[in-house]
């Protein structure tokens, strides 16, 4: 199991554990404030008091032996900075993931040795835009953070007689009523290569196309039934 430290506890970095899959990732929430690891280990994560100035503080909660991501969630980009030129001095195999509120501090946690960035304010941004320009993809990736749900891509062929013949793109409803998402099509018949169809939403379908769909495995298998369930009743 992977050790992952997040360094800073605060709602930012709340909520970014809440939201990594603890049966795959052991977390512990490190802190220089004693009253911040507090409220973490009130609420229930592994805490460890530590200075992140001190690179026996960053030994001592295995930087450079055992945890193989870092997260600088600290509220000041300077405490970021030097956080990660601490730990990567540290462990040059570290993966270490930085918040960065101001734009003159990305280059300094680049330069400082952070392999990625995150820029609430620009994610803020595109989290709107998908929401308003593809709702369903923002959904579905909204459930699969930080591995919560496997997601898996599948082909599903339509039978003769199927119910979902004639049916345009936008009237499938995968996202709604399987939590999957509807990447493309392909026409065996005409020897068609992929369509894609996030714009497409008003081609019909016919039989023989297979629909390439992308979404939890669960719920593939919930579609593939109904589809295969549905033509067997059909048969019968």
């Amino acid at each position: 199991m992977k050790r992952v430290a997040i360094f800073g506890y605060n709602p930012m970095s709340y909520e970014a554990i809440s939201r990594i899959d603890q049966a795959r990732y052991q977390l512990v929430v490190l802190d220089h404030n004693p009253a911040h690891i507090e409220l973490a280990h009130e609420n229930g994560f592994e805490t460890a008091l530590a200075d992140f100035r001190s690179d026996d503080d960053l030994r001592a909660v295995g930087i450079g032996r055992d945890i193989d991501t870092l997260f600088c969630f600290f509220e000041e980009d300077s405490q970021n900075v030097f956080l990660t030129l601490s730990a990567r001095a540290l462990d040059a195999e570290l993966k270490i993931i930085a918040i960065v509120y101001s734009p003159e501090s990305a280059e300094k946690l680049r330069v400082a040795g952070a392999n990625k960035l995150i820029d609430p304010y620009e994610i803020c941004a595109r989290k709107i835009h998908d929401m308003l320009k593809r709702p369903d993809i923002s959904d579905i990736f909204d459930h699969a953070v930080f591995g919560r749900h496997d997601l898996n891509l599948a082909e599903v062929v339509i039978p003769d007689d199927s119910y979902l013949i004639g049916q345009c793109v936008s009237q499938l409803q995968l996202s709604s009523q399987y939590n999957l998402i509807l990447i493309g099509i392909v026409n065996q018949r005409r020897a068609e290569p992929l369509r894609f169809v996030v714009e497409d939403t008003h081609c019909e379908l016919v039989k023989g196309d297979i629909l390439v769909i992308l979404g939890p495995e669960r719920e593939i298998r919930a579609f593939k039934q109904d589809v295969e369930n549905e033509f067997n009743d059909i048969e019968a």
